[in-house]
């Protein structure tokens, strides 16, 4: 939407982000609404400006975003609308009106990190007992999303099981996660028991006289794969009317939820799940918060 006539752009840098918008429709057929936040965001930029955009310098540029990060707006608008002038002054300098591109060297905006989607233990139960074991689909199904929550292992980690990685006699799996880093994760009774059922039952019936070095294989004797699971995943999902359809990586999210609910701590979280950092871990610091915060309302006589 174009500002009045009034305000403090110059014409020029009007006409000029006009142009860009222009560009831009007619290389890519951006929407209508795109156009328009792509101009939006670079006429606020301009506003804020004592000079014009178009002779902005990188200092100017980021002092601009910060003004607005600081009035109160959301580091994803800032981020957006950085976004937006780095593709115009990459525009400006491939069609020679700028010698350089001051937007390069602005810095990003620190993003909220999103707080990963999970399931409740009710709505995990009800999954865990969607697949009909009576089947061997059903009981293969049964025995991955055991595994799944038990360990809260990756997707990739868990159709890349093998034999030599499973000790139910031990009740432990031995995982190689990312940088082919290996941890050993408990698997814990429940999942040990319908991995047991599976591979005495369910899996040598998929398999007939094939083999496979996969744990989990498909009917044509094949391993499982991500699309595969995570179909299955939403017919059982759906079967046992959950609201909303988890992926393969919602149990994980559950797991790690779960486990912290009740009383694990951040750094055995870490090693459970594999994390190289524990940074990557605190995002679900905020599971203990609201647990205090739940104790502290039941149990303070001033909650």
């Amino acid at each position: 939407m174009n500002a009045p006539a009034t305000d403090s752009i110059c014409p020029e840098d009007r006409a000029q982000i006009d142009a860009f918008v222009q560009a831009l429709w007619l290389e890519e057929g951006l929407s209508a609404h795109t156009q328009s936040a792509y101009r939006s965001d670079l006429l606020l930029t301009a506003r804020a400006l004592p000079l014009s955009l178009r002779a902005a310098d990188t200092e100017a540029l980021s002092l601009a975003l910060a003004a607005r990060l600081n009035g109160g707006h959301t580091s994803r608008s800032i981020a957006r609308q950085r976004a937006a002038l780095r593709r115009f002054f990459a525009w400006m300098r491939r069609e020679g009106f700028r010698p350089d591109d001051p937007a390069a060297a602005v810095p990003a905006p620190r993003l909220p990190r999103a707080l990963p989607k999970s399931l409740s233990e009710h709505e995990v139960e009800r999954l865990l007992n969607a697949p009909p074991v009576g089947e061997a689909l059903g009981l293969r199904d049964r025995a991955m999303l055991e595994v799944l929550y038990a360990a809260g292992l990756r997707v990739s980690e868990l159709i890349g099981l093998n034999f030599g990685q499973i000790s139910l006699s031990q009740g432990v799996l031995r995982v190689t996660g990312k940088g082919n880093k290996e941890r050993l994760v408990p698997l814990g009774d429940e999942a040990a028991h319908w991995l047991a059922e599976y591979l005495r039952s369910a899996r040598p019936a998929l398999l007939g006289t094939r083999q496979s070095p996969s744990v989990f294989v498909t009917e044509r004797g094949e391993g499982m794969t991500r699309q595969a699971f995570w179909y299955r995943i939403k017919l059982h999902a759906q079967q046992a009317g959950l609201a909303v359809l988890p992926s393969p990586h919602t149990l994980r999210h559950a797991f790690a939820t779960h486990l912290l609910n009740h009383g694990a701590d951040l750094r055995a979280l870490q090693l459970l799940l594999g994390h190289a950092d524990l940074s990557t871990t605190q995002i679900y610091t905020h599971v203990a918060t609201e647990r205090l915060k739940a104790l502290h309302a039941t149990h303070h006589p001033r909650g």
